[in-house]
């Protein structure tokens, strides 16, 4: 019976209902749309930050993290060669590499960089640089002199391909190495903060210059599932030598980006709060129009015998039908605006710009991504709170007396 009249109520006057339809439909269309673009956002702020030479797993001797010298680098990294080789599941990939503070300088100018030896064959399967390029060519295993760098810093030094480039650092030893490079390649990142921060040579050179022997500075693994991360993590603690070696995630080696993960939650449910304060007023003060002016129906059916709880159910029937619509159609349009921009995305620029002050990398394309989390917090806090809402203009109707709601005019 309740559902019968709270069907048939709801369409005594489509223009109301209509009102309400559309609050529910903008909301929730807005709730899944926009929680889809800030998904896809922290998303891509997590593979570029995993990307840039991060991974998902690294492996250092201990205190290099805390005093990343030369003289904190892996003397003997067979040990975490075999390690890795045993521990890591099938398909995970890694890439040794050497990295130090240096100082960059040609005729004109000179900054600080950091100077990173790299497999040049292993590292383009863990990191950005090996699809980066976008001038001139990548490494080659057998570079003695050759360099890659940022097209930021290329512009910033005023220089170009096939310039040298001098780069100095503290070797071993703690005596000045220097080496004259020659630029073979240059790379594009999503921040320039990249461009002008990193600069690539085969690691046999970078070792040879230091005076390293076959020391490393760290090793970076990429795993086939990114849930296997503490699994993976805690079986190369286990193994490595807890005196000699230090294993961290990538949440531990991008503490600013952990933190907004741990916030974005929150900032999520807040925002669908933002979104149905301004939906559910429209519900209440249209749910009430409606009480109002069925004030003498609600004094006959009391007077017929019908209690007061099953006045507020009937009401609350009414709600129901008119979030489940609302609901259907604004997830329906909402799907539709994420697979709309599912292949062109939407390009954020002068965001993207903007952010990197704050140390993220974020696309100048963002796509939209929908989260099984985000969609069914969305729909439950609609549904759940727009009942709520419904409770006092239901209570209200169910408190006239026969003989008041008879007697209004």
């Amino acid at each position: 019976m309740y559902f019968q009249l709270g069907w048939r109520n709801i369409w005594r006057n489509p223009r109301r209902t209509t009102v309400i339809l559309l609050a529910v439909i903008i909301g929730v269309w807005s709730m899944i749309f926009l929680g889809a673009l800030m998904r896809g956002m922290v998303e891509d702020i997590i593979k570029n930050g995993i990307a840039t030479l991060t991974g998902h797993i690294q492996v250092h001797r201990i205190g290099y993290r805390n005093d990343p010298v030369i003289e904190n680098s892996m003397a003997d990294p067979e040990v975490v060669e075999n390690t890795l080789k045993k521990v890591l599941p099938p398909g995970a990939k890694w890439a040794s590499r050497v990295r130090v503070n240096a100082i960059a300088s040609n005729a004109r100018h000179s900054d600080g960089v950091t100077l990173v030896g790299i497999d040049p064959m292993r590292e383009a399967k863990v990191s950005f640089i090996g699809q980066a390029v976008t001038q001139g060519r990548y490494l080659k295993s057998d570079d003695k002199y050759g360099i890659v760098v940022g097209k930021a810093l290329v512009d910033k030094f005023e220089t170009k391909l096939g310039r040298k480039l001098v780069v100095m650092s503290q070797d071993s030893n703690r005596e000045i190495a220097s080496r004259a490079f020659r630029i073979v390649g240059i790379f594009r990142a999503e921040l320039q903060a990249t461009e002008k921060q990193f600069t690539f040579v085969t690691i046999p050179v970078a070792q040879h210059m230091l005076k390293l022997k076959n020391g490393i500075s760290e090793a970076s693994i990429i795993l086939p599932d990114h849930k296997e991360v503490n699994q993976v993590t805690t079986a190369l603690r286990a193994a490595l030598p807890s005196t000699g070696y230090e294993v961290q995630t990538w949440r531990e080696l991008l503490p600013l980006i952990t933190a907004y993960l741990k916030i974005y939650d929150t900032f999520v449910f807040l925002w669908y709060l933002v979104v149905f304060i301004a939906m559910g007023f429209g519900i209440v003060n249209t749910t009430l129009m409606a009480v109002f002016e069925r004030i003498r129906e609600f004094g006959l059916l009391k007077a017929l015998g019908m209690k007061p709880w099953w006045i507020i159910k009937e009401v609350l029937t009414e709600s129901f039908f008119l979030l489940l619509i609302g609901m259907g159609i604004g997830n329906i349009l909402g799907f539709l605006s994420v697979f709309a921009l599912s292949g062109s995305g939407i390009d954020l620029s002068a965001l993207a710009a903007g952010i990197e002050y704050f140390g993220f990398g974020i696309s100048r394309v963002i796509y939209p991504v929908i989260s099984g989390k985000d969609w069914i917090m969305a729909n439950l806090v609609v549904f759940i709170l727009g009942l709520l809402v419904s409770v006092y203009p239901a209570a209200k109707a169910a408190r006239f007396t026969p003989v008041e709601a008879l007697a209004h005019t």
